[in-house]
């Protein structure tokens, strides 16, 4: 599997928009398939969570949707090796009192360089999910401009 994400990694080079998704069900094996490509391209993994979380706890509750994405590009910047960025663990990007769209802020970042995140939805029919129908984060998204890598 690693080997037919790699050529996808270089083949998506061209592209307007560089954003590979991998999809699958959790424990599928997405973290350890980009800590594999890490390991390979020597480029870190942004545990997103991890990291954003950090930079947030300095900023005071009632300006953190005003500076998450400033906060975040920074983190992008710092992260990105070779015009690659790898991403996992962007479950916060879906908080609503941050005020972002995670979807369109991943593709803007994939028009500079190649980007590849565990996804922590799924696609089905045609779409793109995360959360459920009814869930206060849930987002439903069409898959145009990504390249969707599944995980069975």
């Amino acid at each position: 599997m690693i080997e037919r994400l790699e050529k996808l990694v270089d083949d998506i080079t061209s592209l307007n928009s560089k954003l590979v998704l991998l999809i699958g069900p959790p424990r599928s094996g997405k973290t350890a398939l980009l800590a594999q490509l890490s390991q390979r391209r020597n480029v870190p993994v942004l545990n997103v969570g991890a990291a954003l979380g950090r930079q947030l706890l300095t900023v005071p509750s009632t300006r953190r949707h005003l500076q998450a994405a400033d906060l975040m590009k920074d983190l992008t910047d710092e992260t990105a090796r070779q015009g690659l960025l790898l991403l996992d663990n962007i479950e916060l990007l879906f908080d609503r009192t941050l005020l972002l769209n995670p979807l369109d802020f991943l593709k803007r970042h994939a028009h500079a360089r190649r980007v590849i995140c565990a996804w922590p939805g799924e696609v089905r029919d045609g779409r793109l999910s995360y959360g459920r129908a009814g869930h206060p984060e849930y987002q439903d998204y069409g898959i145009n401009g990504l390249v969707p890598f599944e995980i069975k």
